[in-house]
């Protein structure tokens, strides 16, 4: 057992995907492809004598996390002037929320090993992000595509434990942004940002050590990295009995440490004021009331039907539920292939058509097969008219190439071959084809019958119906048995 306690609290930066920045009508635009400096205007670049707007698209997003992370909705909030020189901050200062934030008291439920946890959030509010700097040789650009879109900003409480515990928050997090269809998701493009408050305390004292933070992790993996490497060195430090210092740090991935960038921070050291130049934002009850109605149906409320009405496992109900897409496709095809058990269509679905996407590195969104013809695949099997393993290749087929499976199944002669007397013919085939290997068997080498039944289906060029020609083999081979001279 560790001989010091984590605290872990995280600010999430999640880019909303509005069409418009949050305070101009430039256009959101992707800031890793764009020409730079192409989406941009005398608003978002600060310019004197310039004046925001407020994009209710972007509010309207920024509410739907907050019901949906059981915030307290503020009836009126207010923007901030957050003050600080850099670079990629055109105007001088960032336009942000502060002490009247757009949401507050949520909570976020992650699932653990074998019980769950109620993360607490502090506050979820509005602000715009910043440039983006780009570093070549010897010199610094600035690209303000990024500058003015709007950033939601979702902050817990200390209440994460562990690594793994972050993890989960993280991961769960991301999944509600997309279900919520407000963010992406991707990561690469760096549309949702982290940043972690650290502090580490012997486990018998309640109250929490001294915190530090990291900032601007862009990936899963570089904030579980950089939380591990801040709890090892917070937890070396109070060992040998040396005080942690209130840092705000910064993570370099190359060598895997936190380094410093400047001493502790606190509110007055940005000099907040209220946003002269926007009113302040108060919202309708009624409005709020519409775009509660507008959720869909959340993750963990998903996960728990999925169980409940399709009778699915935990952890086929987890795989298909990771994606609105995937869940959205799974009930789909369910209501296509009313026949099929839904437990077997979650298998065709996590196996064979996941594997599919895998191969052409293809999103469920991106799918090129609809769901109705996936179930009339399964249907095709469900009734005999195919087998396993022609359905599979017949899958993988109208993936690739389109097509209707039924018109395929009948124009190709993929039907099964279902008759007793035709697989009877191919069995005696077999047995005339290979006296050694009957011989054999007869002698007591049994495990042969699976040779033979291989022999079989290939001379029925796989389409047979696999358990009436083990079931017709089996007979033949009873039969041989029974009638062989003593020895």
């Amino acid at each position: 057992m560790s001989r010091f306690q984590a605290s872990i609290g995280l600010e999430v930066h999640a880019e909303l995907q509005t069409q418009s920045k949050m305070f101009c009508a430039c256009p959101v635009v992707d800031s890793n492809s764009a020409k730079p400096n192409s989406a941009v205007c005398e608003v978002c670049t600060g310019m004197p004598g310039t004046l925001p707007v407020i994009n209710q698209r972007a509010v309207e997003f920024a509410v739907r996390v907050a019901l949906a992370l059981d915030c307290t909705i503020a009836a009126t909030s207010l923007f901030a002037r957050k003050n600080y020189f850099y670079p990629d901050l055109p105007k001088g200062y960032q336009i942000s929320q502060y002490e009247f934030p757009l949401a507050q008291a949520g909570r976020l439920v992650i699932p653990l090993d074998a019980s769950q946890k109620t993360v607490r959030i502090r506050r979820v509010h509005l602000e715009e992000d910043t440039g983006k700097l780009v570093h070549q040789a010897g010199a610094s650009l600035i690209d303000y595509n990024r500058s003015g879109v709007p950033l939601l900003e979702i902050v817990t409480e200390p209440d994460l434990e562990s690594v793994e515990e972050v993890r989960e928050y993280a991961s769960a997090l991301r999944r509600l942004l997309r279900y919520l269809e407000v963010n992406s998701g991707d990561m690469e493009k760096g549309v949702i940002r982290f940043e972690a408050n650290i502090s580490v305390r012997p486990p018998q004292r309640s109250t929490l050590g001294t915190r530090t933070e990291v900032k601007n992790l862009n990936s899963f993996r570089s904030m579980l990295r950089a939380i591990t490497y801040e709890i090892d060195r917070q937890s070396s430090l109070l060992t040998s009995g040396q005080a942690v210092p209130q840092q705000t740090l910064g993570w370099d991935e190359r060598n895997g440490v936190t380094l410093p960038q400047r001493g502790k921070e606190e509110a007055h050291d940005y000099r907040y004021f209220p946003e002269p130049d926007l009113p302040p934002l108060v919202l309708d009850p009624a409005w709020i009331d519409q775009v509660r109605q507008s959720l869909p149906e959340l993750p963990p409320a998903r996960l728990d039907r999925f169980q409940q009405t399709y009778g699915l496992s935990l952890s086929q109900a987890r795989l298909l539920t990771e994606e609105r897409a995937s869940a959205d496709y799974f009930e789909t095809a369910c209501s296509a292939a009313p026949g099929v058990p839904p437990s077997e269509v979650a298998n065709w679905i996590s196996g064979e058509l996941f594997s599919l996407l895998n191969e052409d590195s293809l999103s469920i969104e991106a799918c090129p097969l609809p769901a109705p013809t996936l179930a009339t695949v399964l249907v095709l099997h469900q009734l005999g008219r195919i087998n396993l393993p022609t359905a599979k290749q017949l899958l993988a087929e109208v993936f690739r190439h389109g097509g209707d499976p039924a018109q395929l199944v009948e124009q190709r002669g993929l039907a099964q071959l279902s008759d007793p007397r035709a697989i009877d013919r191919l069995v005696l085939e077999v047995e005339q084809a290979h006296p050694e290997q009957i011989s054999q068997y007869l002698e007591g080498k049994k495990g042969i019958e699976h040779w033979l039944f291989g022999q079989v289906m290939r001379a029925a060029s796989g389409k047979a119906d696999p358990h009436l020609v083990q079931q017709r083999l089996r007979h033949r081979l009873a039969e041989l048995e029974k009638n062989r001279p003593p020895l």
